[in-house]
C-alpha cells in the first residue's frame, strides 16, 4: 500500500529544515532539523532533515577547523569561502526542494555521520 504525503507540507519542511542556518551559527540552528527529523512521518523531509543536520556539523567542523590558521591571518580567505558557502548551499537546497519536492537534496562535498 502505498502512502502519499502532502507536497506543500513537505515542500514546507523541506525548505524550514535548509533554511534554518540562516537562524544562527549556534546549536539552536540544528534543532530545526533535528525536530522535523523527529516528528516527521514524511520519509523525503526526513532526509531532508538529515541533509540539513549534516551540514550544520560539516560547518561546525570546518569553522573550528579554521579557528587557528584564522588567527594566524592564513586563513581568513577560507574563512570568508566559507561564510560564502554557508549562505549559498541552503539557498540551492531550499529551491530545488521547491521545484521538486519529491526528492530530498544533497549537498555536495560533505561528510554524512548521519
Amino acid at each position: 500500500m502505498e502512502t502519499t504525503f502532502d507536497s506543500d507540507k513537505r515542500k514546507l519542511l523541506s525548505i524550514a529544515s535548509h533554511g534554518s542556518i540562516f537562524l544562527s551559527q549556534l546549536v539552536l540552528s540544528a534543532g530545526v532539523p533535528f525536530g522535523i527529523l523527529l516528528l516527521s512521518d514524511d520519509p523525503v523531509s526526513k532526509e531532508n532533515a538529515k541533509e540539513a543536520l549534516n551540514f550544520h556539523f560539516n560547518m561546525w567542523l570546518y569553522s573550528v577547523l579554521l579557528i587557528i590558521p584564522a588567527a594566524l591571518l592564513i586563513g581568513l580567505p577560507f574563512v570568508a569561502l566559507l561564510g560564502l558557502v554557508q549562505f549559498i548551499m541552503p539557498v540551492f537546497a531550499i529551491l530545488s526542494s521547491v521545484t521538486d519536492p519529491d526528492h530530498s537534496y544533497r549537498y555536495p562535498f560533505i561528510f554524512r555521520p548521519l
